[in-house]
């Protein structure tokens, strides 16, 4: 059966396809798929998909923030702007579009014209743009992921646009006794504010939201708001690349 992975820096996803149909997925955090389930031999990594829950996979089409730098046995490769594509097309139905997914390190914008990939932009170079910045300010909010999540209404004016910066930004907001609701919604809006130049590239179409951030249902109001566009998240955001990988294979 084809397989696609997406070898994510903070998670590696899988997606297991037969007849066009999804019949299998989970995800691991990308340090213990490696520790538990890989073995590097010859230059080359070895999962072991039995243990996984995947025996008898025929073909196996890779993406992700590691597919440079791991080359694994009997898999193919395929960039992760031509993955997220195809997994994005094939959970929206939709031609024409304008494709952003944030992943837990970097940030992409795609022009989606008649189901094919046109131009693409690209952030990898800083951490403020992505889920790590996300998880980052939880942590210093005291909050869970899925409570930061909620928050979009009177966000707090933050100004660093520095991942690490910014930490020490919301501990003197909180000092200050700004609430706790309106630095969330304030980190949310950073996000948000990071992308718009990213956005503003390819200003025509609706928004199609995938990635791990994508998650976030205030990150996609803050991203309606401020763009004035129709946003659609993808039903699985974050299994989007590994989606767009099995459909390849």
């Amino acid at each position: 059966m084809p397989l696609g992975m997406d070898l994510g820096s903070r998670e590696v996803k899988i997606v297991e396809m037969t007849d066009g149909l999804v019949v299998g997925r989970l995800s691991y955090d990308t340090a213990r798929f490696y520790r538990e389930f890989g073995r590097v031999s010859g230059g080359s990594l070895s999962v072991s998909f039995d243990a996984l829950g995947f025996p008898g996979h025929k073909n196996l089409v890779l993406t992700g923030y590691g597919r440079n730098t791991i080359r694994m046995d009997g898999a193919a490769v395929i960039s992760e702007v031509k993955a997220h594509t195809l997994g994005a097309i094939h959970q929206t139905g939709l031609m024409d579009f304008t494709l952003l997914d944030i992943g837990g390190q970097d940030t992409k914008v795609m022009k989606v014209t008649s189901r094919r990939m046109e131009d693409f932009v690209m952030n990898d170079k800083c951490a403020a743009s992505s889920g790590r910045y996300i998880e980052n300010m939880a942590r210093v909010l005291g909050m869970e992921l899925s409570e930061l999540s909620l928050y979009f209404q009177d966000p707090a004016s933050l100004s660093a646009t520095c991942a690490v910066f910014g930490e020490s930004e919301i501990i003197h907001k909180m000092a200050e006794g700004v609430p706790q609701s309106e630095l969330a919604a304030g980190v949310n809006l950073t996000i948000v504010k990071r992308t718009l130049p990213m956005l503003g590239r390819f200003p025509v179409g609706p928004i199609v939201f995938a990635g791990g951030v994508a998650r976030s249902p205030a990150i996609a109001r803050l991203l309606e708001r401020h763009t004035g566009r129709s946003v659609i998240t993808v039903p699985e955001p974050s299994y989007n690349g590994a989606l767009g990988c099995a459909l390849y294979a």
